[in-house]
């Protein structure tokens, strides 16, 4: 698991069938003292998260396809939860 920021949505005009019904964010993963930890990611999240909201996201397949409940899905990271600003 890792925090990480929204930056931006994701639009697919054609995606796999295991997307139908998930939110595609753009998410940038952070490091400890909040900057930027590698390049920007794509995550599915059902959590309604917004632009500028710290997310937790997962990086393991296995649990994006149990979180889905997909036996097969291109899906490598999740959003598992919303970070409460205050």
């Amino acid at each position: 698991m890792q925090l990480a920021r929204v930056i931006g949505h994701a639009t697919a005009t054609v995606k796999h069938p295991s997307l139908e019904g998930w939110r595609l964010l753009i998410v940038q993963a952070l490091g400890a003292d909040k900057g930027d930890d590698g390049d920007p990611q794509i995550a599915v999240d059902k959590l309604g998260s917004a632009v500028g909201d710290e997310v937790m996201i997962a990086a393991d397949g296995s649990a994006a396809r149990e979180i889905m409940g997909a036996v097969a899905t291109p899906v490598r990271y999740v959003v598992l939860g919303q970070i409460d600003p205050n």
